[in-house]
């Protein structure tokens, strides 16, 4: 059996628990390594730049910009939830932009959709961050 094979015949509850776990240990870029599919979509409330990000290296390179624009002083990774083909996810931090200096708790939903044993679609939901 290939890496891809194997990849394809994991259930969603199996991806959905490793890509958590991976996260859980602050490993965000290698769980999106493993787990994205190469037309991987990312989508985020509200407009900007960021808004719907498509393909393996934009969503790659939105988080590189998320990580070079806050500093993280911790997180919190909850369970997954499944329901067929998605998987939710609740994440919290403690963030502080680096450029306004406003520190922030964030606190979102990220479902993930998955076919043939890859992420093909994240949408995250959240409150709109406080402006100043």
């Amino acid at each position: 059996m290939t890496d891809a094979t194997a990849e394809a015949t994991r259930t969603v509850e199996e991806i959905a628990q490793e890509f958590t776990d991976l996260c859980r240990q602050g490993e965000f870029d290698e769980a999106g390594a493993k787990y994205w599919s190469d037309n991987v979509v990312s989508l985020e409330p509200g407009g900007g730049d960021m808004a719907r990000c498509e393909g393996r290296q934009a969503v790659q390179a939105k988080g590189e910009w998320w990580s070079n624009a806050h500093e993280t002083h911790g997180f919190e990774v909850g369970q997954p939830v499944v329901n067929d083909n998605q998987f939710m996810v609740n994440f919290k931090m403690d963030v502080t932009n680096k450029e306004s200096g406003m520190r922030m708790q964030m606190d979102e939903q990220a479902l993930y959709t998955v076919d043939d044993g890859k992420i093909v679609e994240e949408r995250f939901f959240y409150p709109a961050p406080p402006q100043g």
